[in-house]
């Protein structure tokens, strides 16, 4: 059988880390894809660094669409990134009838429903296991190795930045702006690192995972994300004296409708305080994990490199292998793109923020004098919130003033009864400081 040929667009660090494990790797991989796969082509705004990856092994260019319309292609990898000339070229493919292998997550969760569209009307695969989660094989596990079940929720660290900086944040005692600067140094955060820690970069690969768990359009403008900007450490250490550690979690879940609560999709990316006693309170450093709850096989949990050059390169020739074994079957007997069939896709909606059930951690700075907690007890009660755990602390003083920390941890209750109850809380003479509000889900 001739080679399976395909087409690099992109010679960056993944792009460098495909070529060389599908060179290192090629007899393995035939092996198991039943052909060879070969990259003959490399497309490069930057010749020169195309060159340091292809060597004599392929032909480089700085042409992507030349590349695109060359009729011996079979498949091409899109690594540039972005949404914008990404998008463009990645439509231009599919126009063409070639195969795409994508790691861009901010491409799919933005434009994805248009991509797959196009896709299924060409008959061609859009693959993108290198989109979340680096090379953890999350999204074949939802799209094919969960198949059987009814997805209740996802909870997962899918940005290693933003952990590291946490981990060093707790071991180090350390403030977010001096992790971040360590995290910049050692290589780990970028020098522009704002989607990570905004939490941006989480909540693409979110709207991914959402879509493909419950059948539902990629639906990123829905998603609230709230980032790590303005994290303490000292909220770092009260939630570890409660038993709690502080993740970045990237979380959705189907909830259905009652006579409480409104059905539909909740979608959130923010810090969330999570027992220290699950295993993915104890994913430290870079590294990523995701829970997935399902009805009929319980909790699975996947764990590894979430990012780099080698890791993401495996998903990325996973895909390859697995377009080049299937790229002669009927087109509508392959995986769906987001594991429902097109017909079957369903349109719920995302949950507003303030319609979400969660648990809260609070941290109030008040006046240490008779009766504030009473006061501060009294309007959660009236709000109808109850308390699981409350802890007082001395604060630091000010302005002649004795202050305290109270910190108090709640049962589930509706995300907006909890705003209602703060801006009340806030209004006090006696609480002196804005309070902090974080949210916890015990991923039972």
């Amino acid at each position: 059988m001739k080679p399976f040929q395909v087409g690099l667009l992109g010679a960056g660090v993944v792009g460098g880390g495909t070529f060389a494990v599908l060179q290192r790797n090629q007899e393995e991989i035939r092996r198991r894809a039943g052909r060879e796969i070969r990259i003959t082509h490399v497309a490069d705004v930057d010749l020169a660094r195309a060159r340091r990856v292809a060597g004599d092994a392929a032909e480089v260019g700085n042409d992507a669409r030349a590349l695109i319309a060359r009729p011996e292609i079979d498949a091409v990898i899109e690594l540039i990134g972005g949404t914008g000339i990404a998008r463009t070229l990645v439509l231009e493919a599919i126009a063409a009838g070639k195969h795409v292998v994508t790691a861009n997550k901010a491409l799919l969760a933005v434009h994805g429903t248009e991509i797959f569209a196009a896709a299924g009307e060409n008959g061609v695969v859009v693959a993108f296991e290198a989109a979340v989660a680096g090379g953890i094989p999350i999204i074949k596990a939802l799209r094919e190795g969960l198949t059987a079940n009814r997805i209740e929720w996802i909870a997962g660290i899918i940005n290693g930045t933003t952990n590291f900086i946490l981990s060093e944040m707790r071991e180090k005692r350390i403030d977010f702006a001096t992790a971040l600067a360590d995290a910049q140094r050692l290589g780990y955060a970028e020098a522009d690192p704002t989607f990570d820690i905004t939490g941006v970069d989480a909540a693409h690969k979110a709207t991914i995972l959402s879509a493909i768990a419950f059948g539902v359009p990629v639906q990123f403008a829905k998603a609230y994300v709230e980032g790590i900007v303005d994290l303490q450490a000292a909220d770092i250490a009260y939630a570890e004296q409660l038993g709690y550690r502080i993740k970045l979690l990237a979380i959705t879940k189907r909830r259905e409708a009652s006579a409480n609560h409104a059905g539909g999709i909740e979608l959130r990316v923010h810090p969330t305080l999570v027992p220290s006693r699950r295993l993915i309170a104890n994913v430290e450093g870079a590294m990523n994990a995701v829970m997935v709850q399902g009805d009929a096989v319980g909790t699975t949990l996947y764990y590894g490199k979430g990012a780099g050059a080698e890791p993401t390169a495996s998903a990325v020739i996973a895909d390859l292998v697995d377009i080049a074994r299937l790229a002669t079957a009927d087109p509508d007997h392959r995986v769906p793109h987001l594991a429902f069939q097109p017909a079957a896709m369903q349109d719920l909606g995302v949950l507003p923020i303030d319609d979400v059930v969660t648990a809260f951690y609070l941290r109030l700075q008040v006046a240490d004098e008779t009766g504030v907690l009473a006061r501060i007890t009294g309007i959660l009660a009236e709000h109808g919130i109850s308390i699981d755990a409350l802890l007082q602390r001395p604060g630091a003083a000010g302005a002649g003033e004795a202050r305290t920390d109270v910190i108090i941890l709640t049962h589930d209750t509706v995300e907006g009864r909890m705003t209602a109850a703060i801006a009340k809380m806030q209004a006090l003479p006696t609480v002196l400081a804005k309070i902090v509000r974080i949210r916890k889900e015990d991923l039972a």
